[in-house]
């Protein structure tokens, strides 16, 4: 308290000085239609500023709830999207009728990225869902670009993808423009580049041209992108062209990523084992 005491007494004039200036400014503000008019201007302004950043960081304090929610309904749109391509398929015969359980075989789980790696040969993924949420070794992993991966294996909480940069993953995929299905496997290089390989020199294939997940997949639902058509090429001594995709997803900002659960995968491998021919 003393030294309070002592800081007025000490700069009492100053102080005095200041008190003047405020009064001086207030008696202009109150009496001069003009610079009141334009001091309530100038104040609103500065005001309107403070509130708009005051906004903006509570904004951004609620990124996460935002992006989970987006999350969860673009699940929801995933789910939506793929019961239709299925019950509405454009390239279907007339007269062909889907089994309902068929169109609506896919489910989504939502689950965010917490280990993410680009750099290797054999890249893989780490998610913040494991078997206590229903993931289970085998499902598709997409994001809400394009296709990311396979789980490889699941602990209780988390799970580990192998993504589609890895050098042993491959994923069936389809060229829009000319229909032609092929399979996009990654060289190894470039993380937003994957070849697209065994399609034939004998159709025309267009750059630029979107290559999605094809209908020969129980793992990932039909039409899901994989990439873009970058490069076109043709060895005279291959009956196949050398495509190179520019992929959908940005595997270095990959947040979140949406588990797919086919209800019919088990019994559509079942199925094919019976084929298998015993040994003698």
């Amino acid at each position: 308290m003393l030294q309070l005491v002592d800081f007025v007494v000490r700069n009492r004039f100053f102080l005095v000085f200041v008190l003047l200036e405020v009064l001086s400014v207030w008696l202009i503000v109150r009496n001069n239609t003009y610079w009141g008019a334009t001091y309530f201007n100038t104040s609103n302004y500065y005001v309107a500023k403070t509130l708009a950043f005051s906004n903006s960081v509570r904004d951004y304090t609620k990124l996460n709830e935002i992006n989970a929610d987006l999350a969860n309904e673009n699940a929801h749109l995933h789910a939506q999207v793929a019961r239709l391509s299925q019950t509405n398929a454009a390239q279907s015969p007339a007269g062909y009728v889907p089994d309902s359980a068929f169109a609506a075989r896919f489910t989504y789980t939502v689950a965010k990225v917490v280990d993410n790696e680009t750099n290797k040969a054999n890249n893989v993924i780490t998610i913040d869902k494991g078997t206590a949420h229903g993931i289970k070794a085998g499902m598709g992993v997409i994001s809400a670009t394009g296709v990311v991966g396979k789980v490889r294996f699941c602990s209780e909480h988390y799970s580990v993808i192998t993504s589609i940069l890895h050098s042993n993953f491959m994923v069936s995929s389809k060229l829009v423009r000319s229909k032609e299905i092929g399979y996009a496997k990654w060289d190894g290089k470039d993380p937003n580049l994957i070849d697209m390989i065994d399609v034939s020199k004998y159709t025309k294939v267009y750059k630029g041209d979107s290559a999605v997940t094809s209908d020969q997949n129980s793992v990932f639902p039909p039409n899901i992108m994989v990439g873009r058509v970058e490069t076109v090429a043709v060895n005279p001594n291959q009956t196949f062209y050398n495509i190179t995709l520019r992929l959908a997803t940005d595997f270095r900002n990959l947040s979140y990523v949406y588990v797919v659960q086919n209800h019919q995968l088990v019994e559509q491998e079942n199925l094919k084992l019976r084929t298998i021919e015993p040994k003698k």
